[in-house]
């Protein structure tokens, strides 16, 4: 540490950004998404805007639920309802189809379950919805990355948030005059408004940055670390049996189907008593195992509410007499519920729409952030080839791999994302598998722009990435009009609001685009500009022409 102390923390802020930020810049893109997630669903599903949105009671709403399954999925071995929700209007319906008998051929693993979406207010099945992941699709990729295997994944994203960790406390150090920084930002300074945009972006969400990234940790912190337990309950039934103790709201009487025939008891009085144990709040899933047999079992989650805990607790029910068989989780231990407390605090289901949109936006700091890291990396490195491009020469490899990732990562993944919701309206509903092909479009276009962008990782290639990602955006709102029932002059009016909401966002972050277009351009002029110039300069006057050609060229 010959350099001092603030210097290594440069040196190291420096060095842990670069080598996972492309990573992480995905993290944050996919993970910021992940915030609205059950609205991006709704838009991704229009068969469904135009259920009815007069809310119903949830005991209505069962019931409903409880009919229909009964006609449709007597005979399965376990349902599992979603009751609506001010985020999605319509009850999910999820059953496990019964095994196939002895000897059958073995059934495809999509086969074996059975989904549907009701109408609380008609109890009838809503029109069958396309299949699509919708925005879980977001969620799960910004830890389990879609084609890796999940272990492998998780293991990789926890390594990105660890080096994260580290960037953002050596950060801390390394500038001693954060706070002054935060309210200075000099326009076309070149490295300097670079680093300017990147402590803005930084200190602006400095507090939601350091949470994200511990509180992701935590989320998976037994998967990292999980000698303790294993240490510690070694010869008493192992990790199981440790998570039994730590998280009583997982500790549940199990029952085996009798295979005698029962009929169930009513759901409300079910509803009822639990919404009063728990102080007048809801219910949000039921889980009925083995429905219609005499062991049957009936487990109730509270909705999710206010609360910053993830954890829900639970009640369950004797199926047939419906009477009360134990309460879960009301209570839990000051370590548990801490887990609980961070682990809610990283997935924002507890927060209002404001709340929501408060940490959308700190998200949208955090790629900020991340990108104008990168970027300001290359235009530190650039700097020394100033002499040799002077001379025609070009940058070295690294740089060039650098500016190539950058190009395809920051540019790239909002051109996937927007083919994402583009490939949801446009392929056709009977495609088989059409869930997995929305996805395929998603990575087909983020490989393409990436091979473009290692290829040529030019100021043109910026432009035109940046200019199709902000065409893509900006248009979702009309490829919505001719697509679905609720354009956006219909949903601000009368709803839904998460269809209004999306194309709103939708048409901003194609503004957002719109405008690192014409920032890119204003650059590429001016560095056209600095060395038509310098060729002037340096070369006979008959040369000039062709020099301004050359250099205009090489952007």
């Amino acid at each position: 540490m010959k350099e001092g102390f603030r210097q290594s923390m440069a040196w190291l802020h420096t060095w842990s950004g670069l080598l996972v930020g492309w990573v992480l810049f995905m993290v944050f893109m996919a993970g910021t998404a992940s915030y609205f997630r059950d609205e991006i669903t709704v838009w991704m599903k229009p068969e469904l805007h135009g259920l009815s949105r007069t809310a119903v009671p949830t005991a209505q709403s069962a019931e409903a639920t409880y009919a229909y399954l009964q006609q449709h999925a007597a005979d399965s071995p376990r349902w599992f309802i979603t009751l609506p929700t001010g985020r999605e209007p319509s009850a999910s319906l999820f059953w496990n189809k019964p095994p196939p008998p002895k000897g059958a051929p073995p059934v495809d693993r999509r086969d074996r379950f059975g989904r549907a979406m009701l109408d609380p207010a008609t109890g009838q099945a809503s029109a069958a919805a396309r299949e699509t992941r919708g925005g879980e699709f977001f969620y799960r990729l910004h830890f389990d990355l879609h084609y890796m295997p999940a272990l492998w994944a998780r293991w990789i994203v926890g390594f990105c948030a660890m080096f994260m960790l580290v960037a953002i406390f050596s950060g801390i150090v390394t500038h001693k005059r954060i706070f002054k920084d935060f309210f200075t930002f000099r326009p076309k300074k070149g490295q300097r408004s670079w680093l300017d945009a990147h402590n803005v972006t930084a200190v602006l969400a400095l507090p939601y940055h350091a949470m994200i990234t511990y509180t992701g940790l935590v989320t998976l912190m037994f998967m990292y670390m999980p000698w303790g337990p294993q240490a510690a309950y070694k010869d008493s039934g192992g990790t199981q049996a440790f998570f039994a103790e730590a998280f009583a709201g997982g500790v549940r009487e199990q029952f085996k189907a009798a295979g005698q025939p029962a009929p169930m008891a009513p759901i409300a009085p079910m509803l009822a008593q639990a919404s009063a144990h728990w102080d007048g709040a809801g219910v949000g899933r039921i889980t009925v195992n083995s429905p219609n047999d005499a062991n049957a079992v009936v487990i109730l989650r509270r909705a999710d509410g206010p609360q910053l805990s993830y954890e829900q607790p639970t009640m369950q029910f004797n199926g047939v007499t419906g009477a009360m068989i134990g309460a879960f989780g009301d209570t839990t231990r000051p370590a548990a519920e801490t887990r609980s407390v961070l682990y809610g605090l990283h997935i924002g289901r507890f927060g209002a729409p404001l709340v929501r949109a408060l940490l959308f936006l700190s998200g949208l700091a955090g790629c900020l952030m991340v990108a104008t890291g990168l970027l300001l990396w290359a235009v530190k490195e650039r700097q020394k080839f100033a002499k040799t491009l002077k001379q025609g020469g070009r940058v070295g490899f690294g740089l060039r791999l650098v500016d190539g990732l950058n190009l395809g990562a920051i540019a790239g993944l909002p051109v996937a994302m927007a083919s994402f919701f583009w490939a949801n309206r446009l392929l056709p509903l009977d495609v088989a598998n059409r869930g997995e092909a929305e996805i395929t479009w998603f990575f087909t276009a983020w490989g393409a722009t990436a091979v473009l962008g290692l290829l040529r990782p030019t100021l043109r290639m910026w432009q035109a990435q940046l200019a199709l990602g902000a065409l893509l955006f900006a248009l979702l709102p009309v490829l919505n009009a001719f697509t679905g029932p609720a354009p956006l002059s219909v949903s601000l009016r009368s709803g839904p609001s998460a269809v209004a909401g999306f194309d709103l966002v939708a048409l901003a972050l194609g503004l957002g685009l719109a405008a690192a277009v014409w920032i890119v351009e204003r650059k590429r002029r001016t560095s056209a500009a600095r060395r038509a110039a310098q060729a002037a300069q340096t070369l006979q006057p008959s040369q000039v022409p062709q020099a301004l050609v050359t250099s205009e060229q090489g952007s």
